[in-house]
Parts: C-alpha cells; sequence; structure tokens
C-alpha cells in the first residue's frame, strides 16, 4: 500500500524539491541566457537530456541533496555555455566538435548516397517533404540534414534559386 499512498513528509519533501529545483532552473536560465535549451546543435540536445537526467534524479531520488542538484544543474549549463562559446570563436572546435549540414536532396533529386552516409531511409525523406506540404518534387529546392539532426525541406513553385547564405556550409557528400 505504501506505492500508493505516501508518507506527509516524502510529499513535502517532493515538493520543495520541486520547488527548489523549478526556481534554480529559472535563476540558472536568465544568467546563461536564452540559448541554455535550443537545439541548435546534437551537444546542446544531449545536454538538455543530462539536465532533465539531473532533475529527475534531485525530484525522485530522496538522497540526492537539493544543493547537490542545483551544483550538477549549474556545471551543466556552466559547461555548455563554454562550449558554445569555444565552437562559436573557434574554428578548429567547431570542426571536430559539430556534425555539418548534409543535402539528402537537391534540385528534386533525391541524394541517394547522402540518405546511405546518414542513415536515412527514402521513406523517412518522404514523409519530411509531405510534412513540408512538397506536392511534386520539381519544387524541392534543397533538403538538407541539419546538425541538430532535424530535416529543412526548402521549396518552392517558382523557378527561384535559394540564396547562397542558406546553403552555407551544406556538405554536396
Amino acid at each position: 500500500m505504501e506505492w500508493i499512498l505516501n508518507s506527509e513528509l516524502n510529499v513535502l519533501t517532493l515538493l520543495g524539491s520541486v520547488l527548489g529545483i523549478y526556481l534554480g532552473i529559472i535563476g540558472i536560465t536568465r544568467i546563461a541566457g536564452l540559448r541554455t535549451f535550443a537545439k541548435m546543435t546534437s551537444f546542446d540536445f544531449a545536454s538538455t537530456i543530462a539536465i532533465g537526467s539531473i532533475i529527475a534524479s534531485v525530484i525522485m531520488n530522496t538522497n540526492q541533496s537539493l544543493v547537490k542538484g542545483l551544483i550538477a544543474l549549474a556545471a551543466m549549463v556552466s559547461f555548455q555555455v563554454v562550449f558554445s562559446f569555444l565552437i562559436r570563436k573557434s574554428k578548429t572546435t567547431q570542426k571536430i566538435a559539430t556534425n555539418t549540414p548534409l543535402f539528402l536532396a537537391k534540385n528534386g533529386e533525391i541524394l541517394y548516397d547522402n540518405l546511405a552516409k546518414s542513415n536515412v531511409s527514402k521513406s523517412d525523406l518522404i514523409a519530411k517533404l509531405r510534412e513540408a506540404n512538397v506536392i511534386q518534387m520539381s519544387e524541392v529546392k534543397a533538403v538538407v540534414l541539419e546538425s541538430t539532426g532535424d530535416v529543412s525541406v526548402l521549396h518552392t513553385k517558382s523557378d527561384d534559386s535559394v540564396d547562397s547564405i542558406l546553403l552555407e556550409g551544406v556538405r554536396d557528400t
């Protein structure tokens, strides 16, 4: 019966942990900035998952102290801020630590070799095209597998070409 009901002390401890972590997240996010939970790179995504794991551990595990959890959160976010700074300032760090976007389709043609390299199936690509409301393959100017793992679809019914700045840094192979 204890797994259904819990003592009042445990409930109050849980609520206190939730409130403490919530306020800590607000403070840390205000200090670190809006990018804290952005998914700009695969590292950002991994950091967000790690932060969620820390939060869950502190809230659900009564053996974890609130202060220890807040220190872990602050350390994780601080590391993310430093890492983001290094990527922005150092081309070498950027090259080593981040993925380069890759064309999956270009000018209405599916690039099957790039699908294989990126482990994306044709059916996954087609699903993304449908999500983007593509009606004809001839509308597709570019499909890019972004460094975050997201798929961007650039399409239009006109003959306009895509501005080169939008495709800067995207690999053909």
